[in-house]
This record gives C-alpha cells, sequence and structure tokens, in this order.
C-alpha cells in the first residue's frame, strides 16, 4: 500500500525537470504525473501500452486518432496502445495522472 500527494509529485517533478514524473512502477501498471504550461507544445509520442490520462487541473484539447475532446479537471481518457494522441490548445498549466498498463517502458523519460 502507497499513498501520494499531487503537489509533492509536482515539486519532484519541478525538481528533476522534466514534463513526466513515473511514481510508481509495479509489474502490472505504472503511473506518472504529466505537466505542461499553457501555450506549450505535448512532445509525446504514441505507447505500446493502453493509457488512463486524469486530467488533475488545467485546459486544453485532446486528439486522439480521429476524435477530439475539449478537457478540464476531472476529464478522464483512455487511449489504447499505439494510437496517436497529444494535448493541444493548453489554455492553463494542465496537470495530468497517467496510468500505463501493463508497466510502461516506451516514453523516453529523458526527453520529456
Amino acid at each position: 500500500m502507497e499513498a501520494f500527494e499531487v503537489g509533492q509529485l509536482e515539486e519532484q517533478r519541478q525538481q528533476a525537470g522534466r514534463l513526466y514524473l513515473e511514481f510508481l512502477k509495479v509489474p502490472a501498471l505504472s503511473a506518472g504525473l504529466y505537466t505542461l504550461r499553457a501555450g506549450q507544445n505535448d512532445p509525446q509520442q504514441p505507447h505500446t501500452e493502453d493509457e488512463v490520462y486524469y486530467v488533475v487541473g488545467g485546459k486544453a484539447s485532446f486528439i486522439g486518432g480521429d476524435k477530439t475532446y475539449k478537457v478540464q479537471a476531472g476529464t478522464i481518457l483512455f487511449v489504447e496502445a499505439n494510437l496517436e494522441h497529444h494535448f493541444f490548445d493548453i489554455e492553463e498549466d494542465l496537470s495530468v495522472l497517467v496510468i500505463f498498463a501493463p508497466v510502461e517502458y516506451s516514453l523516453k523519460k529523458e526527453q520529456v
């Protein structure tokens, strides 16, 4: 059993100087906090794992395949493995909880 506080995770992410902070990794899944500033481009590429996004804060648009959504705090998105997707038109700083299953290996954390 573990518990995490988003505020503390955000501090750790900032200290690491990265857009993505993986804070949980077990054989069945991994979880991280992903943050983009208003107006910033989302550099992520498709992943080989299924993923769930939970928008903790901010406002943006999201495209996954041929579907586009407006997202804000409380929005939950499911993206199947290998689907082209990204956030865009980020209106307010975006903070997103990301859960990969099975465990995430494809994101190059040193680049984000």
